[in-house]
C-alpha cells in the first residue's frame, strides 16, 4: 500500500514537473501549435487481439510560433505526450505458458524538436508506469465486459508494477524531392526497452512538408502534429526500420523470456487534409519480439484531427 502510494506520488510529482514548462510557456507568450492523436490496434489491421495489442496517444505541441521549419534551439518547440499501451498474450482468457506477459503501461513525457547541423533532432524522456497499478488491465477488462468480448484472466500473468524513466533520441536527414521527401533516421532508446534503431521514411506528396510530424512509438508511423492551415490533399507514407534490442522490462529474463535480438517494422500510410481537418490511416508489419513468438503481426494506426 505504502509502495503504491509512493509510486503514485512520484507519478504526480513528475507529471507536475512536466506540466510546469507548459505553464511557463504561457507566461512567455507561447501558444498551442497543434495536437496529434493516434489510436493503434491490431484489430483494425489483422482483426486479432494479441501481442502489441493496442494503444492511444495524444501529443500537444507548444511554441511561440511555427514558421514552417524547425528552430535551431532546443525547447523552442515542445511536444508533451500522454499515452497508454497494452501488450498481451494471444489468449487473454487462458494464456499459454511461454506467451508474452500482459503489460499495461502509461507514458507521460516531454520532447523537443529542433534542427541541428542540417539534421532533424528529437529528444526527450517519458515517465512510464507499468503493471496492475497503471489501471490499464482493469479498463480493458471493463471494455470487454461492455461489448461482450472474450473474458480476460491475466491478473497472475502480467508484468510487475514499476515506475521507470525512458529516454529517446532520434536524428533524421530530410531530403526534399520533386515529388516528396526521403528521410533516413537513427534512434536510441534507453529505459523500459534498450535498443538502437535505423530506418528510412518516404513521403509521396507535398502534404505535411510545411508542418511537423511526430513518430508513433509503437509502429513508427509519422503522425501530423503541427499542420499547415493552407495544406490540403493527399500524402502517402512508406517506411521501414530495423532495431537491435538489448533488453525489455516487458519481457523479463527473470521469468525465462528472451528478446529477439532484432526487430523489423514495415509500414504504409495515407494522410488526407481538407480545410483545417487531418486524417491518417496506416498499417504496420511488426516482426517477432520474443523467442517463441510464432509469427509477426499487422497493426493499424488511425488519427483523426477534426477542426471546425
Amino acid at each position: 500500500m505504502l509502495v503504491g502510494l509512493a509510486r503514485f506520488g512520484a507519478f504526480v510529482f513528475v507529471a507536475a514537473s512536466l506540466a510546469a514548462p507548459a505553464w511557463a510557456d504561457d507566461q512567455a507568450g507561447r501558444q498551442s501549435l497543434g495536437m496529434a492523436r493516434v489510436f493503434t490496434n491490431d484489430t483494425i489491421a489483422d482483426r486479432q487481439d494479441r501481442w502489441r495489442s493496442g494503444g492511444y496517444g495524444i501529443s500537444a505541441f507548444r511554441g511561440a510560433e511555427w514558421f514552417g521549419a524547425l528552430p535551431s534551439q532546443p525547447f523552442e518547440i515542445m511536444e508533451y505526450r500522454l499515452r497508454g499501451e497494452v501488450m498481451a498474450p494471444d489468449n487473454l482468457a487462458r494464456p499459454a505458458p511461454g506467451d508474452r506477459l500482459y503489460a499495461g503501461s502509461l507514458w507521460l513525457g516531454a520532447h523537443t524538436h529542433l534542427g541541428w547541423q542540417g539534421l532533424d533532432l528529437t529528444a526527450g524522456a517519458d515517465l512510464v508506469v507499468t503493471g496492475e497499478q497503471s489501471g490499464v488491465r482493469r479498463l480493458q477488462s471493463q471494455i470487454h465486459d461492455w461489448f461482450s468480448m472474450p473474458r480476460m484472466d491475466v491478473e497472475g500473468f502480467q508484468v510487475a508494477n514499476g515506475v521507470y524513466l525512458h529516454g529517446t533520441v532520434e536524428m533524421a536527414k530530410a531530403v526534399t524531392l520533386s515529388w516528396g521527401e526521403l528521410r533516413p533516421f537513427a534512434e536510441l532508446q534507453a529505459g523500459v526497452e534498450n535498443m538502437a534503431r535505423a530506418g528510412v521514411d518516404l513521403t509521396i506528396g507535398s502534404l505535411g512538408q510545411a508542418g511537423l510530424r511526430s513518430r508513433d512509438p509503437i509502429t513508427g508511423q509519422r503522425i501530423a502534429g503541427i499542420v499547415d492551415a493552407e495544406a490540403s490533399g493527399w500524402s502517402f507514407l512508406i517506411g521501414g526500420d530495423v532495431a537491435q534490442v538489448d533488453s525489455s522490462i516487458f519481457l523479463p529474463e527473470s521469468r525465462g523470456y528472451m528478446v529477439e535480438p532484432t526487430r523489423q517494422r514495415l509500414r504504409l500510410g495515407a494522410n488526407y487534409a481538407v480545410g483545417t481537418s487531418n486524417f491518417f490511416y496506416g498499417v504496420t508489419y511488426m516482426s517477432e519480439e520474443f523467442v517463441g513468438q510464432p509469427e509477426g503481426q499487422l497493426v493499424g494506426s488511425l488519427s483523426l484531427n477534426l477542426r471546425f
